[in-house]
């Protein structure tokens, strides 16, 4: 795929002595504890040891990529975690004595803990563990379905104007900054009023997302996630550093690896096959290390593009 434009600075722009944004951001690692952790074990520089992690997370769909990484991390051969709540109320088992728990983050709260089956045991009205828990790396099948419709709007909160135009075999998709913020301006729901009437809010043009016409509705999705993930691994930078990070200054091939890592972990959540799959596999191949990457950015972008498929986004707070 095409790589984005990044704005009006390069590294041709930048003196010797001064930083770059995703330089400066790296730099700052007490927000990065994650990054942290992974650059002092050097457990996933190894190319194949990458790939694992990106196989293990596509497939345990049932937790954020975030989670699935940590999961991953403190538990490289877990099949399927739940809290003890869970495990009793669903599925009549129990964690066994002196079993160590899992750490995750909780929704709109700290951390939770959580237990792979293997550290649970049987109830005496336990049934037998249905095949999605038992089998979670099960491939799986289908097509996109409102992912893609989903994705669009919930772009526009971002100020992301996304066109589909006519184009060679060889370009599927591209994003950029626009210079200022223009109008016309997107209209953004953001839900009904006590009529019930919907409302909406006006968004000005930040990014032009475009892709190609000749595009089936999967590759329409890939190509969208991939551009997206340029965008919220912060290659293009950021109007706000609390939406995401301003990492302008990377390496393409640094940018390529974060945004094909991105998409498949995406797609393949979905069930999607995509390129990303054949692109990672490939630089495994002739390469034993991976490029300089945050994987703590790879797994937030992932996590953030799979929930604007999935649910109607809130507006940003400015």
């Amino acid at each position: 795929m095409n790589g984005p434009k990044t704005g009006q600075l390069s590294l041709f722009d930048i003196k010797d002595n001064t930083k770059t944004p995703a330089e400066e951001w790296s730099e700052d690692g007490a927000k990065h504890a994650l990054d942290e952790l992974f650059n002092a074990t050097y457990a996933y520089r190894d190319s194949r040891e990458y790939m694992k992690l990106m196989r293990f997370v596509s497939r345990f769909t049932f937790y954020s990529p975030y989670n699935a990484m940590l999961i991953r991390l403190q538990r490289p051969g877990a099949r399927f975690v739940a809290t003890p709540t869970r495990w009793k109320r669903d599925y009549d088992r129990y964690v066994k004595p002196n079993a160590n728990p899992i750490v995750i983050l909780q929704p709109m709260g700290p951390v939770m803990f959580v237990f792979d089956v293997s550290d649970t045991e049987p109830g005496p009205d336990a049934s037998p563990i249905p095949i999605d828990i038992d089998r979670p790396f099960e491939p799986q099948r289908g097509i996109i379905g409102d992912e893609l419709k989903m994705t669009i709007e919930s772009a526009k909160r971002d100020g992301i104007r996304i066109h589909r135009r006519e184009t060679g075999s060889q370009y599927a998709g591209s994003i950029q900054a626009v210079s200022k913020p223009h109008l016309p301006k997107l209209k953004f729901y953001i839900g009904k009023d006590k009529g019930g009437i919907p409302r909406y809010k006006k968004i000005p043009v930040q990014y032009e997302l475009l892709f190609s016409k000749k595009l089936s509705p999967e590759a329409r999705y890939t190509t969208l996630v991939h551009e997206l993930a340029h965008l919220y691994c912060g290659h293009l930078g950021t109007p706000n550093k609390k939406w995401w990070p301003d990492r302008l200054g990377l390496s393409h091939a640094e940018a390529e690896f974060e945004a094909e890592s991105v998409t498949y972990l995406v797609c393949a959540r979905v069930g999607i096959e995509n390129p990303s799959a054949a692109y990672l596999s490939g630089y495994v191949k002739t390469n034993e290390k991976l490029p300089k990457i945050s994987l703590e950015c790879v797994m937030k972008a992932a996590g953030l593009i799979e929930n604007m498929g999935k649910e109607r986004m809130k507006p940003r707070k400015d």
